[in-house]
């Protein structure tokens, strides 16, 4: 799949040094998935109820315990 001209986009949220995640949508809902600091590497596909249930559970909090912030404990 040619992914160059795909509408790439990331969170406002991203930090200015450029470790993002960025995303395209595809046709049929699907989504593409990369990292910004190596936009020619991988690319993940994912259907659309994946990434749905992806963003459901990230609403929900279901992957806060993952941040460096909630691994750091107490200080």
């Amino acid at each position: 799949m040619d992914t160059a001209s795909l509408r790439w986009r990331k969170s406002r949220r991203s930090n200015p040094n450029g470790a993002c995640v960025e995303l395209a949508p595809l046709p049929g809902g699907r989504v593409a998935m990369r990292n910004s600091r190596h936009p020619d590497g991988v690319v993940l596909i994912h259907s659309a109820a994946e990434f749905l249930a992806f963003l459901l559970g990230a609403k929900d909090g279901e992957f806060d315990d993952l941040t460096d912030r909630d691994r750091a404990g107490p200080q």
